[in-house]
């Protein structure tokens, strides 16, 4: 692990919509980085059929919050202290607008659940929901193939860091 006096907890989120060829279920995808060290990652299938890709998008967004808050409970474990808001890196215009928006509609009534943690996360500060470019996006390597000149998930993942620290 790198040492970085910048401890800033960023978590990379992406869901792949009915990717699952048999069950037409989406899978979500999600990696963190603590001082820009990736510390932890998951691809999952999800339980159910989402019906939009905001909704498969949601349901990553509220499991990738739910590692940044174990994330941040474990470095405050260790007597590590992180002040400013943990990011959750969404490629997804909808799903950041449905955690800001405090009205439910029809459409998001079957996410209330997550909607209402996110929501949670958001209001105390816990969590920002900032857009992330899809170029940018860090968790599209664990479920897109990679491109040909990108042998390499390892290497896939250099190139995504060197130009997210150069956005910065």
């Amino acid at each position: 692990m790198k040492r970085n006096n910048n401890l800033e907890v960023i978590g990379y989120t992406d869901a792949d919509l009915a990717g699952d060829q048999s069950g037409r279920k989406s899978t979500t995808e999600f990696c963190t980085m603590v001082g820009g060290n990736l510390v932890t990652w998951k691809s999952k299938k999800h339980n159910v059929v989402a019906r939009s890709s905001a909704e498969a998008e949601y349901r990553a967004m509220a499991t990738c919050a739910s590692e940044l808050v174990w994330v941040k409970a474990l470095l405050l474990d260790m007597r590590i202290k992180i002040e400013k808001p943990m990011s959750l890196m969404c490629d997804n215009m909808t799903t950041i607008h449905i955690g800001a928006n405090l009205v439910f509609h029809k459409r998001t009534k079957h996410i209330e659940v997550d909607c209402h943690f996110i929501r949670e996360k958001i209001q105390n500060k816990t969590i920002c929901t900032p857009h992330v470019g899809t170029q940018y996006q860090l968790a599209d390597i664990f479920t897109k193939a990679p491109k040909k000149e990108a042998p390499s998930m390892g290497h896939q993942l250099s190139n995504l860091r060197r130009r997210l620290l150069r956005q910065r």
